[in-house]
């Protein structure tokens, strides 16, 4: 059995993330998937709990015949030891996801097979264009999964976004 581990801030949980999980399951028997900087939310650059973003995933691979583990992974600002936190933090794998030069660089360097997956339509399947859209009010549910689109609506993301993404800078 092969357990890999794909890392994302999935903020929020997009079709391109959707497609990467797809191509690695092809690959894999189970996939655990990283939370990245799950202690940020309620920001323009990060607008969503970890546990929102668990929900995200779970509901989007719910018919998955792929096994999958959404494991919360706190930011430590120490990229000597950034590999072993998060092992510490998700159950064993064998093999690493990223196109991430710094964390592919991580994972090689503690020993870790690193297997890089093909982008999907990345001008827009990007969390900062998904975000953008949310803000602007554009069609952003188009880029998302369905169930991931729920949870957003579920949360009243859409608001929460917006309102943080305010300035009360006088228009500066």
């Amino acid at each position: 059995m092969t357990r890999g581990f794909y890392i994302g801030r999935f903020q929020p949980y997009h079709n391109g993330h959707h497609s990467v999980v797809e191509r690695i399951s092809e690959e894999v028997d189970e996939l655990v998937l990283g939370i990245g900087s799950a202690g940020d939310s309620h920001t323009r650059h990060d607008p969503f709990t970890a546990g929102e973003r668990i929900m995200m995933i779970t509901k989007s691979l719910v018919d998955s015949d792929l096994v999958t583990y959404a494991v919360p992974i706190e930011d430590l600002d120490r990229n000597s030891v950034w590999v072993s936190h998060v092992q510490s933090m998700s159950p064993d794998f064998d093999v690493a996801y990223s196109n991430n030069p710094l964390v592919i660089r991580l994972f090689e360097e503690a020993g870790v097979e690193v297997r890089q997956s093909p982008m999907f339509n990345r001008e827009v399947l990007e969390g900062t264009e998904v975000r953008d859209r949310m803000i602007s009010g554009d069609n952003w549910q188009k880029l998302m999964p369905d169930p991931a689109v729920e949870v957003v609506e579920e949360i009243d993301g859409i608001d929460r976004i917006q309102q943080v993404s305010d300035s009360d800078s006088n228009g500066k």
